[in-house]
């Protein structure tokens, strides 16, 4: 069957078939503002009455008197067509239709003008945004704490449910087949999730999480890097007057039972491992200054990686072997910040969030010929990882609103420091001797970013305007201290200096009348990047890359009715390669499959397509996409033979071409009061063409691949019950379909989640209980071609977690 009937089919099936959307509030609504001038004399008519009626109807909406300066402002208001009426003693009645739409949460109808004559003025047309949901179907909004059978778990955890989101066989966030994504931190990058990666969400904690925006097709705002869009987790604030604040607790336990026992002669894994998730949130608001605190712990020992290989060899050496990790983590969490408003043009916001993670793995490595069974093992790698990582993130922003409402300007500053410090102490068990050996790394990340952000409501819209500057540097040092017969690699060790400068200018414009919406806008970077190596280091020289490009965006859709919409997308981003990715240093968790960096990987470059319907409908909506990229230089891992050896070695390369097309199809329907299922579904085609590289660690080895290609997808069901005494159920199930992998490919997944919610206390308290993969069903299976070699692995990680918690407002 061919990608273009799947396509259709995907079409029809979300009109016949029935992920759940959470729908953000509208917040405080739209605000539109203008002024009055005499028409002849141009002064302004001061404490005049302005109404807005509702045009179908003319019920009253809302009024205002104008100021000294003729000005006025009417807020909280709602999408919809209206007139707005102006009257003053000695003037003609004014009256003009307005328009307000969905795409600025301020407008500006300009200047009214009264004449005191009869004379017909032209129409006003104007748009507004509400912060609903999809509104410009290029970001989805989902509350966690709607998330039930994944509450007390880690962000990763709960993005699992989320439509067009998968998690890949390595643990990183994928939407719609592609994990080149950025994750953002109340709109801010940081080291705590990764600068054009993404790191951490798998510890963590949900609880810190007030809800999480997923946006497919950025708008020249944001920075160009993340082809395949943007997640942006939005931690809890409260705004309360006063004193208020909410604390909890989750508990649990994981591996209730082994999925596959262990290969003979290692230690056990870990079995019913227990989790631990207390939280805190405190908010104190008095007059001008607001002061909040957020705190929690993650504590949540797990069976990491359970995993085993066949390798298979051209001259007919068959290895079996296991790769079993137990990790135990701790994970802490604070964020405290400060709002003080100077008066009502100025305000300032100050906050800074701090964690410190601690890893340690016990690993157990065996190596079998020809058979587990027949005990000929010739190796036991074993290993403890002893790491901790600190993060601290301080943002300073100020706000200058001008008199006219929405127009703004904000400055932000923000100061990043990461540090990882990571130890390995390695066991290397052969028949005749017993090696041990380590090595050491220490890393220090320090950003700095600066950014201006200028917003102007216009008649018909709004222009926006930025500038943004970076700089970022990791000096890296890596040390190795081998034993007897040591198979690590000394010569690769050293040091390695990470350098990162990028200015950016942006701007953007938004267009809407009573059919059409257009927003269209360019940013320009300019980045430079230099990595600068020890001369020492065995394989590898200095290198870097500079470009600048410009990368456009541009959304056009079409109101078909207040119900029914189309709209068309297009942008061009790219995927800049992340410190670790070009990290020179070899890492010997695998002793055998060695994965390491290439200081001379290159941006993939991509182009963007979509078109998007959304329906709304009597308690439910619809809403599907057709989108295609291409990346030119897609980056990805090539794993290669070392020439002599059973050994292989992962390296990040430029792949050459590459392509992406699908459909999306997000369905919510709420059957009756008490009943609401939802489906996500998304199948896309991945495609990548024939390529050669050269790995040139340990020594240059030549690898050709032939054109690949998969259709693949995925299938999310949601059902949600209200039942008596405030309890409430939910069910989620998801299906991943077999896809494709550079060099092979990764079987189909399957699991299913549970979740039971009680509101207590009159609505202060609440209880949860959740269990996932409550079939224990989720497994990764891979298959993995080379030149002269293929892999089959199965892993059999934890996954199966129940829980359960309380949590109380004051």
């Amino acid at each position: 069957m061919t990608i273009q009937k799947l396509l259709v089919l995907l079409l029809f099936a979300a009109f016949c078939t029935p992920q759940i959307i959470a729908q953000s509030p509208s917040g405080n609504g739209i605000t539109l503002s203008g002024k009055v001038l005499d028409a002849q004399t141009k002064a302004p008519l001061a404490f005049l009455s302005i109404v807005l009626k509702t045009e179908k109807d003319s019920a009253f909406v809302a009024g205002s008197l104008t100021d000294e300066a003729g000005s006025f402002t009417l807020s909280g208001l709602k999408k919809g067509n209206y007139r707005i009426e102006a009257s003053y003693v000695g003037y003609q009645i004014l009256r003009q239709r307005i328009v307000i739409g969905e795409l600025s949460t301020f407008l500006d109808v300009g200047v009214l003008q009264m004449q005191e004559d009869a004379k017909a003025l032209d129409e006003v047309m104007v748009s507004a945004k509400a912060d609903e949901v999809s509104s410009k179907m290029d970001k989805k909004t989902y509350a966690v704490s709607d998330n039930i059978s994944q509450s007390g778990g880690s962000v990763l955890q709960a993005m699992t449910n989320l439509p067009g989101v998968t998690i890949s066989e390595e643990g990183k966030v994928q939407l719609r087949g592609s994990d080149k994504i950025v994750v953002l931190m109340d709109g801010k990058q940081t080291a705590l999730t990764g600068y054009g990666s993404q790191k951490g969400l798998d510890n963590l904690p949900a609880s810190a999480i007030e809800r999480i925006e997923i946006i497919n097709n950025p708008s020249a705002k944001y920075d160009a890097n993340a082809s395949a869009g943007i997640i942006n987790i939005i931690f809890k604030k409260q705004e309360q007057h006063g004193f208020n604040g909410k604390v909890g607790m989750m508990a649990g336990a994981g591996a209730l039972w082994e999925k596959r026992e262990n290969l003979p002669t290692i230690r056990p894994q870990f079995q019913a491992t227990p989790k631990l998730n207390p939280s805190i949130s405190i908010n104190y608001r008095k007059k001008e200054t607001n002061l909040y605190f957020q705190g929690d712990w993650l504590y949540a020992p797990t069976l990491n990686k359970n995993e085993f290989s066949t390798r298979t060899y051209e001259d007919g050496t068959v290895i079996f072997q296991q790769v079993k990790r137990n990790r135990r983590t701790d994970y802490a969490t604070a964020k405290i910040g400060l709002d003080h408003t100077f008066n009502d043009r100025n305000t300032l916001t100050v906050s800074g969030l701090f964690n410190r993670e601690k890893i340690l793995d016990n690993g157990d490595e065996p190596f079998f010929l020809d058979s587990p069974e027949a005990q000929n093992r010739y190796r036991l790698w074993q290993f403890l990882e002893d790491e901790v990582k600190y993060t601290a993130f301080g943002t300073t922003v100020f706000t200058h609103k001008f008199r006219q409402p929405g127009h703004n300007v904000i400055f932000t500053g923000n100061y990043s420091f990461h540090r990882e410090d990571e130890q390995y102490f390695f066991t290397n068990t052969l028949p005749d001797f017993i090696g041990k050996d380590a090595f050491k790394l220490l890393s220090d990340e320090h950003v700095w970013d600066f950014n201006v952000d200028y917003s102007k409501p216009l008649r018909h819209g709004r222009v926006e305007a930025g500038f943004k500057g970076r700089f970022r540097s990791i000096p890296v040092n890596m040390q190795f201290f081998p034993g007897q017969n040591s198979p690590i690699d000394v010569g690769a060790g050293g040091w390695a200096n990470y350098d990162e400068k990028i200015p950016a200018l942006y701007s953007n414009y938004v267009f809407e009348n009573e059919k059409f919406e257009m927003e269209g806008g360019l940013r320009v970077e300019y980045v430079e990047v230099d990595y600068q190596v020890n001369p020492d280091h065995n394989t590898y020289k200095s290198d870097g890359y500079r470009y600048f490009q410009p990368f456009p965006n541009l959304r056009a859709a079409y109101k078909l009715n207040d119900r029914n919409k189309v709209s068309l997308f297009f942008n061009r981003r790219v995927d800049r390669p992340n410190e670790v990715d070009i990290r020179i240093f070899p890492k010997y968790d695998e002793p055998e499959l060695i994965k390491v960096g290439n200081p001379a990987l290159q941006p993939q470059f991509t182009m963007s397509a979509e078109l998007g319907f959304k329906s709304a409908f009597k308690q439910g909506s619809l809403f599907t996409a057709i989108y295609h990229r291409i990346i030119d230089g897609t980056i990805t891992r090539i794993a290669t033979q070392a020439p002599g050896s059973v050994l292989l070695y992962n390296v990040f390369q430029n792949a050459g071409r590459s392509w992406n097309t699908g459909a999306e199809v997000v369905w919510q329907q709420k059957i009756n009061s008490w009943f609401s299922l939802t489906a996500n579904a998304n199948i896309y085609q991945n495609t990548f063409a024939a390529f050669t590289v050269v790995n040139r660690y340990p020594v240059p080895t030549t690898y050709s691949a032939e054109k690949q290609q998969l259709v693949s997808g995925n299938f999310k069901l949601i059902a949600s019950v209200k039942m008596a005494k405030n309890w409430e159920a939910q069910i989620s199930s998801i299906w991943l379909a077999p896809d494709l992998i550079p060099q092979g490919r990764i079987g189909s997944r399957y699991a299913l989640d549970a979740g039971l919610k009680k509101i207590v206390q009159k609505g202060r308290g609440e209880l949860v209980f959740n269990a996932t993969d409550l079939l224990n069903t989720m497994q990764i299976r891979k298959s993995i071609r080379g030149s002269d070699f293929k892999l089959e692995s199965t892993d059999y990680y934890e996954t199966q977690v129940v829980r359960m918690g309380y949590h109380w407002k004051f």
